[in-house]
């Protein structure tokens, strides 16, 4: 894929935060980044968010590798699923330091991750841990 066609993709893309049931939505955080942006291999970029929380989105290709990157602090620690098509392609969890960033990435190849849309759940130990996540698909 190009990256001209690759950017246009990406511009109609939907991200949304998903909340758990009965948990309080995840909220921007106000202070410095713990993942870089993906550059133009990313698919999905979530800054930064507190407590639990996740994305779905669109616009994966099968034959692409797929690298799910999440960080997090903030003491304790936050499980990360991720679904394509309705089908649970990863899942791992990830430390999440006081005062560091704890990083977790897991890589598939071509065809685990299925065409088109996708989500991704964090499910953090407490409220206050803070965390980012990528999707890249790199060429």
């Amino acid at each position: 894929m190009t990256g001209a066609r690759k950017t246009a993709m990406m511009a109609v893309l939907t991200v949304f935060a998903i909340a758990g049931a009965g948990t309080v939505p995840a909220v921007a955080a106000t202070t410095g980044g713990l993942l870089p942006h993906p550059g133009p291999d990313g698919l999905v970029w979530v800054e930064e968010r507190t407590g639990d929380g996740g994305v779905a989105s669109g616009g994966a290709w099968n034959t692409l590798p797929t690298v799910l990157t999440v960080a997090c602090e903030g003491g304790g620690d936050v499980r990360v699923t991720m679904e394509s098509q309705g089908v649970r392609v990863a899942a791992f969890a990830v430390d999440c330091p006081v005062g560091d960033a704890g990083v977790g990435s897991v890589a598939m190849d071509p065809g685990v991750v299925r065409p088109g849309s996708f989500s991704v759940g964090v499910d953090a130990s407490h409220d206050d841990i803070r965390w980012a996540l990528t999707v890249t698909q790199p060429e």
